[in-house]
């Protein structure tokens, strides 16, 4: 099995990187490079919609980069291996869990780059959701991509090249991937043993996102929460049924990030204060703290505020990690009624194609038959004007975004 496998329905793009890899396997010992800049760069930038698989595609390279075999990208070598599964020595990989990719972490990233590979190749600097850099972070980063070490490459991955600065998209060559067809994705999840039924459901529902498709074949609660998105449009009769619909939804992108986060913060929290020694006690602690103060107490108070410093910058990287988590639970749901009013447009205009959530059939014609396609066309708008919203301004107000929303739909 090779690395390029798991790119599902991107035969030019595994055909491309493939040859550049191989290419790159004429690096020499001294880092001599024999390929040239049309074959192999030093900075790549992948893009394509959610679900595509920018971050597979770019870790698959990085793996065919550092292959042992020849053609690069056996998937069976210990470079192959330690690259996939993210413990590779000559691998640095950044993913922002919160709301932006701050220059702290990108000053990390350009100085591995400069370094040169400990074991492999190359040294690979792999930086997903590259559209999440602050503009210092991107300005930061700008320099490494201007010179570039010679053994070290740049992977990174955004939905479309308009969502990373220009200078920096301008030194980089992009590789672009499309979603595969829910065939293609149905096919998959049967390899992986799926009912055929259900496999086909998933990736029809999911309109060719391979991890989505994957989530609703597997998870029937996510199956729930799909349901409940799309019952959404034929709960719109009166304005309190859209303030009520707002707050469910949005209840449920909260419970979402609850659910991913809650135990995760817990575990952070507490092992942070064990390491800073904060809140420790033992036998006599009491009687000691009521002596006078020893030489050493200003030292520990220093200490303890830098402590307090420490799980300050903690409790603020979680919260931004669970707005994230809600911020992502929201767009799926977005996507997910962007498809069902597309699907009544698909009927209004007898368009000969396929639905992409066929289980909702009934009450796609219902709403085809109540409404006019100009009317559909507004609403299928203003869910993506404020699935828009909502990803180009995190600080938007999440209910109040969704509340507009389901007022707008409401009204037509």
């Amino acid at each position: 099995m090779s690395v390029w496998d798991a790119l599902i329905g991107q035969e030019p793009v595994i055909e491309a990187l493939a040859g550049a890899a191989s290419t790159a396997a004429g690096v020499t010992g001294s880092g001599g490079l024999v390929a040239t800049r049309a074959t192999m760069t030093h900075s790549w930038l992948f893009t394509g919609p959610a679900g595509a698989g920018r971050s597979t595609a770019a870790r698959a390279f990085a793996a065919a980069l550092n292959c042992e075999n020849s053609p690069p990208g056996c998937g069976g070598c210990h470079g192959c291996h330690t690259v996939l599964t993210d413990t590779a020595s000559d691998l640095r990989s950044v993913r922002p869990e919160g709301l932006s990719l701050g220059v702290k972490d990108i000053r990390e990233l350009v100085r591995d780059a400069a370094s040169a590979p400990t074991s492999g190749r190359w040294r690979v600097l792999l930086l997903e959701d590259a559209d999440r850099l602050t503009d210092q972070a991107a300005n930061a980063l700008l320099k490494a991509l201007e010179e570039p070490a010679k053994r070290s490459v740049f992977l990174l991955c955004a939905p479309s090249v308009d969502d990373v600065l220009p200078t920096v998209r301008s030194r980089c060559r992009v590789v672009s991937l499309c979603l595969p067809t829910p065939t293609q994705v149905a096919a998959v999840l049967g390899r992986d043993g799926i009912d055929p039924a259900l496999a086909q459901f998933a990736a029809q529902a999911a309109a060719g996102d391979v991890d989505r498709a994957r989530s609703l074949a597997t998870d029937e609660a996510a199956r729930d929460r799909r349901t409940e998105v799309l019952r959404i449009p034929t709960r719109l009769q009166r304005t309190g049924d859209c303030l009520d619909a707002a707050a469910d939804l949005v209840a449920a992108a909260n419970a979402d990030a609850d659910a991913a986060n809650t135990n995760r913060d817990e575990a952070e929290t507490e092992a942070l204060k064990i390491s800073l020694g904060v809140g420790a006690t033992s036998a006599g602690s009491t009687a000691k703290r009521a002596r006078a103060p020893k030489p050493g107490a200003k030292t520990r108070a220093v200490t303890v505020r830098g402590a307090a410093g420490a799980l300050k910058e903690l409790a603020k990287t979680q919260k931004s990690r669970g707005r994230r988590t809600v911020l992502d639970s929201l767009d799926r749901a977005l996507v997910d009624l962007a498809g069902w009013y597309r699907d009544v447009l698909v009927v209004q205009l007898g368009a000969p194609v396929d639905a992409i959530h066929p289980d909702q059939g009934d009450a796609v014609t219902r709403a085809a038959r109540a409404s006019t396609p100009e009317q559909t066309l507004h609403r299928l708008e203003a869910v993506l004007k404020y699935r828009r919203k909502l990803a180009d301004n995190p600080a938007l107000v999440p209910l109040l975004a969704i509340e507009a929303l389901t007022l707008e739909l409401r009204t037509g």
